[in-house]
């Protein structure tokens, strides 16, 4: 997985509320057997307008998407954070997620960021009068930069570690094999067993 330190980019201003995932990737598309190739089908449904926020320049090129309260919600697809970050997301700013969502997207290194409705609508408001404004998201510092904006954000310490090392849980575990096997080795002659013991 790779790591999330520092990622400066481009935002798209999606000014929508109660994402959820069948609207992120329609059921329709989850065909594949590996991760790549989701994002072509992103907001598939959307896209069909012209006017959607990532059908037009410069946000076609986002990184950063900045969304209303309640993205991710719904049925506890990992396909949708998989089109998120095949289509080149790094970070989702929004005032809440689906809590599923959530935890698919730490595994997957996509930053979910929790900050005020209040400070996502200064960001729309920013975006759309300066669509080229580069926003920061600042995983070690735990803040949010834009032009005239500097906010904190919250992340629990242990997903905040496994995401500046890249590391998802079989990546976390991994770095404990010789502990694991350590552990299996001393275990072993004391597991139960089920074969019946001959008498003398």
């Amino acid at each position: 997985m790779e790591r999330f330190t520092v990622h400066t980019g481009q935002a798209a201003p999606l000014r929508a509320s109660d994402v959820d995932t069948d609207q992120i990737i329609p059921v329709r598309f989850l065909t594949r057997l590996t991760k790549a190739g989701y994002g072509r089908d992103l907001f598939a449904d959307w896209r069909d307008d012209p006017g959607f926020v990532l059908n037009r320049p410069p946000y076609a090129r986002a990184t950063i998407l900045v969304a209303g309260p309640n993205f991710g919600t719904g049925s506890s697809r990992e396909g949708a954070v998989y089109a998120l970050t095949d289509y080149g997301f790094r970070a989702i700013i929004a005032p809440r997620f689906g809590d599923i969502f959530t935890g698919n997207a730490y595994q997957n290194g996509l930053l979910p960021v929790v900050v005020p409705t209040t400070v996502v609508e200064r960001l729309w408001a920013l975006l759309e009068r300066r669509p080229a404004a580069p926003v920061t998201v600042n995983l070690v510092e735990q803040r949010v930069h834009a032009h005239g904006i500097d906010v904190p954000f919250d992340i629990p310490t242990d997903v905040r570690g496994r995401l500046l090392a890249g590391l998802d849980d079989i990546g976390t575990t991994l770095r404990h094999t010789d502990d694991i096997a350590a552990y299996e080795a001393r275990r072993r002659p004391a597991l139960p067993t089920t074969a019946r013991r001959m008498r003398p």
